[in-house]
């Protein structure tokens, strides 16, 4: 079922997964709950989707987000709730967000925390999953979790989170520096050249 663009999507009561640094699950409580003073560690997830191995879409923050409104991140990003895999939670998401569906690939998970002014913090258990969206999907974003959005080329990426990191939420800046880095390899073999694919079928 397709929702209205201008469906509210998050709520303060949804109840959120508690784990620890393993990533085993230590209970559930609500995403106002978790994200309260220092915050509990709980599971969450970052999705980049790709055009191409060199275009990355990429989102500013609504407005009404109570943590880094108007910041620039992922293409999409948020939390499993109790009961869902990462697997549905991430469709979920990439729905409700960006009105898209994806293929996507797991990276790797990394335990981080920061805290926004004094509003509240992310204490998050983060996994990170890349896909490619093809051309003509385009995305329909909903205005109460995006503000803006937009394709990227990732080099132009580079140059502004280096010129202005404080427009960039602080779970983007760790994940970018991993995806230009150790897992740039991955993000290209989502988009293999005709080359290295004969190679592989030979």
């Amino acid at each position: 079922m397709q929702l209205a663009r201008g469906q509210q999507v998050s709520f303060a009561d949804e109840p959120l997964i508690l784990v620890d640094s393993d990533d085993l699950p230590r209970g559930h409580d609500s995403k106002e709950a978790v994200h309260a003073g220092e915050g509990l560690l709980h599971r969450a997830f970052s999705v980049f989707l790709f055009l191409n191995a060199d275009t990355v879409l990429l989102h500013e923050r609504s407005g009404e987000k109570p943590l880094w409104p108007g910041f620039w991140t992922n293409s999409c990003c948020s939390h499993p709730r109790r009961g869902e895999c990462n697997h549905t939670a991430t469709q979920r998401r990439l729905e409700q967000e960006l009105g898209v569906a994806a293929e996507l690939t797991y990276l790797y998970k990394f335990e981080y925390a920061a805290r926004y002014l004094d509003v509240g913090s992310e204490r998050e258990l983060c996994s990170v999953y890349i896909g490619a969206l093809a051309q003509p999907l385009a995305p329909r974003p909903n205005p109460r979790e995006i503000a803006a959005w937009g394709w990227f080329d990732c080099a132009a990426v580079d140059a502004w989170l280096a010129r202005e990191p404080e427009r960039f939420t602080p779970w983007f800046k760790l994940e970018w520096a991993a995806l230009r880095g150790p897992y740039r390899g991955m993000v290209e073999d989502l988009f293999p050249t005709p080359g290295k694919r004969l190679a592989e079928a030979g």
